[in-house]
């Protein structure tokens, strides 16, 4: 069965929601612009609340060195995700594993980028839109998505209870990754879009 994290938790409430849900993973969104921005303080507010065995992940883009290690240095997080053009060096000098995610644009080679970031523990396919570095809300074509990777594949964007099952059946990812979908409004989850959410990933075997 795929491993799910749901994104943007900003909450004690909403992490221990997922976590009761039977979620892998939850991330917290480091990046100023976004809606489900988290401050340090509430960053690590959430994860006093997470059981063991849950990941907790950081997510950055185009973020300074010293702000990403000041996060490190004060907030418990397991592992890094990269949304903006950071490079294989920048992203593999942390002392945490990370993920890359990569925006499915019109012509983009993945066995290339496979191959830029080789430190990666995996890739997360998120949907392409100018000037938004994820969190779109919209699909891309997972036809596009090589079944050949030697990276697992977490996909992204646009994934909701009412398409998860179909998309896990389609694309076999080693895991899903959802935020916009299971929300009541921008950053507070949705307890039954997520409980629904949930049983679409345990209905697509």
């Amino acid at each position: 069965m795929s491993r799910v994290k749901i994104c943007g938790i900003t909450n004690k409430y909403d992490a221990k929601l997922a976590c009761d849900s039977g979620a892998d993973a939850i991330g917290l969104v480091f990046y100023p612009a976004s809606p489900r921005f988290v401050s340090n303080k509430q960053a690590a507010d959430v994860l006093s609340v997470l059981p063991p065995f849950i990941t907790s992940v950081a997510l950055f883009v185009n973020t300074q060195r010293q702000e990403i290690e000041q996060v490190l240095d004060e907030v418990a997080i397991d592992l890094i995700q990269f949304h903006g053009d950071e490079t294989e060096q920048f992203c593999a000098s942390f002392k945490r594993p990370y993920i890359k995610a990569v925006r499915m644009k019109q012509g983009l080679d993945l066995y290339q980028v496979q191959n830029d970031y080789t430190g990666a523990r995996g890739l997360l396919l998120d949907t392409y839109k100018k000037g938004v570095p994820g969190g779109t809300g919209e699909v891309f074509n997972w036809d596009k998505i090589p079944h050949d990777l030697i990276l697992p594949v977490i996909l992204a964007g646009g994934l909701v209870p009412e398409n998860i099952t179909q998309a896990i059946q389609q694309v076999k990812p080693y895991a899903v990754d959802v935020s916009g979908g299971v929300e009541a409004s921008k950053g507070k989850k949705d307890r039954q879009k997520i409980i629904r959410f949930m049983e679409g990933v345990k209905n697509a075997g």
